[in-house]
């Protein structure tokens, strides 16, 4: 008897054990963008988005997103755009698989802000306004912007970088009526010691 109750001690004891080993190992993989100094792995520095065409757009192009001590540097080149204003935004899924690219959900709002401007002070986090396009269809971006970051509850790694048919009107809600999408790409880690 005396045995039997040791081994049930022992088994106890080990399934504990095990169950403390599990936890850390949860809690170190639960946020891959939020980096982990603290346990020897480097912070997520850089990210990038390919942009591929949504239908027959046309649209294709590169976002980056650098790390910085004042924000998250946000730089995009886009070709095949219509000339003038569109919409440009953080979706808060990062799935570009529907032609109509609904399934990348609204705009990215950790927060539960009104949709507003790149420089209003309450925003939807995912709200960087409008990138224009010249009469060639080219687009270029650049910015930095303290509202998304690379790692923790505002982490834009995952989502999805949309563009839109019509110009963001900064204002009207839920999304500045910006009309269809028109290019899609899916925010990833890069690697910083690359060039992009």
């Amino acid at each position: 008897m005396r045995k039997r109750t040791w081994q049930l001690s022992l088994v106890i004891v080990a399934g504990l054990v095990l169950a403390g080993v599990n936890r850390v190992v949860v809690s170190q993989v639960a946020d891959p963008s939020a980096g982990h100094g603290a346990h020897g792995m480097n912070q997520v520095t850089k990210a990038v988005a390919k942009v591929d065409p949504l239908g027959e757009s046309g649209v294709k192009g590169k976002v980056t997103f650098t790390k910085q001590a004042d924000g998250v540097l946000i730089e995009a080149e886009l070709t095949g755009l219509q000339p003038g204003e569109h919409g440009f935004h953080v979706h808060e899924f990062g799935d570009c698989s529907m032609a109509d690219g609904t399934c990348a959900g609204g705009h990215f709002n950790p927060t539960g802000a009104p949709h507003g401007g790149p420089d209003d002070a309450e925003r939807h986090a995912g709200d960087f306004g409008n990138i224009k396009a010249d009469q060639s269809g080219n687009a270029t971006y650049k910015r930095v912007d303290k509202h998304i970051a690379l790692g923790g509850p505002n982490s834009i790694i995952g989502r999805s970088v949309i563009i839109h048919a019509d110009p963001d009107d900064l204002k009207s809600q839920p999304s500045g009526n910006a009309g269809a999408r028109i290019g899609c790409g899916v925010i990833g880690i890069a690697d910083p010691k690359m060039e992009h």
